[in-house]
């Protein structure tokens, strides 16, 4: 089984705290998609004999451009592979893009899972995001599609500007009453050159501190769990059966190719792992998709084992202690880590795993640092 993800890399607007590439020029989606497919063209050895699981539509905003360009897209690449009987197609979205008929197109052309980027229910801290949607379309669009598609997901985002706590919990309480398949929680990341990153270095704004974010995610954990979600991924929570198969397959260190630009493939042949990335620009993109990719290392011994122990830590799976004793070099020093994180109340053993517990989930790369470098 393979996954794909396919960047879409259009947006109508940036916003203040995004630092994903991304185009607001909007007049080359139809040469876009053509590129795209000559894309697929020039990699159809990837491609060939393989089966599909899942396909994310990711960027950008891929809700904002013409359903017929997806489904053509989809169609042409049917002709290259085989497509799984109950392939997953996602797609992420925005809600000002999600009318009634829009869902019901993109339902039609096989969409079968949204990821909702609406990142609050709350009027202030959507203004606060420069969002460009409603509080109202907010509930209206959840609803919407949980009436038509077989997984809807919901992204919130924590830690906004003037942020407090009954404000994270009335969002968390009004995503959790209209019941989505799927919930991502974030806490705001202020990225180096973005909009928000530079109003914050001129005093303009301020973000809740670290202590407060913890408070944030901790009272996230607690009330999603109590309403039956699994807790799969450091950000995020499902209903039984309603995880995202690119992401938990992204995790889980298996197979995936990545198309359009900026996009990232990881490929197995053998015992040869290799990382790949595509050109970061529309430009260079379009005008040689047979060439997007840029960037390709074949992983060390050594880079496989970091990603493995990063990776493993993330999702609810664990971590194997006989993989993480045979493969470092840290003997005692290990053991004695292990030892702090449990006594501290951040990971547990079972059956021969390490897991976070809810606790350790905010210092999972701190934990994967101290496993790995000592």
């Amino acid at each position: 089984m393979l996954t794909l993800y396919v960047h879409i890399p259009f947006c109508k607007s940036r916003c203040s705290y995004c630092d994903f590439y991304l185009v607001t020029r909007q007049e080359h989606i139809a040469t876009f998609f053509k590129a795209l497919w000559r894309e697929c063209v020039s990699r159809s050895a990837d491609l060939k004999g393989k089966t599909i699981s899942a396909i994310h539509f990711g960027g950008g905003t891929p809700s904002m451009v013409p359903v017929h360009s997806l489904a053509g897209w989809l169609d042409d690449l049917a002709s290259l592979c085989t497509f799984a009987p109950d392939i997953e197609l996602a797609l992420e979205a925005n809600p000002e893009d999600l009318c009634s008929a829009k869902m019901d197109e993109l339902r039609a052309a096989g969409i079968t899972r949204l990821s909702i980027g609406l990142q609050s229910f709350s009027s202030e801290k959507l203004q606060a995001l420069g969002r460009a949607h409603t509080a109202l379309e907010s509930h209206q669009v959840t609803i919407g599609a949980l009436r038509r598609f077989d997984s809807v997901g919901i992204d919130l985002i924590c830690g906004v500007s003037g942020e407090d706590l009954p404000m994270w919990e009335a969002d968390l309480n009004a995503a959790l009453a209209l019941r989505p398949h799927h919930l991502s929680v974030y806490m705001l990341s202020v990225e180096p050159k973005t909009l928000l990153h530079r109003k914050i270095s001129k005093g303009l704004l301020t973000v809740p501190d670290d202590a407060l974010q913890a408070t944030f995610y901790e009272t996230a954990i607690r009330e999603v769990g109590l309403r039956g979600y699994s807790h799969y991924e450091v950000s995020n929570f499902c209903l039984p059966g309603h995880h995202s198969r690119y992401n938990l397959a992204s995790w889980r260190r298996e197979p995936y190719l990545g198309f359009g630009p900026s996009a990232h493939s990881f490929l197995v042949s053998g015992e040869r792992e290799i990382r790949t990335a595509n050109v970061s620009s529309l430009t260079r993109y379009l005008a040689a998709p047979e060439n997007a990719v840029v960037f390709r290392e074949e992983l060390s011994d050594a880079e496989r084992f970091t990603e493995q122990v990063f990776l493993s830590l993330r999702i609810n799976s664990g971590l194997d202690v006989d993989f993480l004793r045979k493969e470092n070099k840290l003997g005692h020093t290990l053991s004695h880590a292990i030892a702090r994180f449990e006594e501290r109340g951040w990971i547990e053993q079972q059956e021969g795993h390490l897991y976070l517990t809810e606790k350790g989930f905010l210092f999972a790369d701190l934990i994967a640092e101290e496993f790995i470098f000592g």
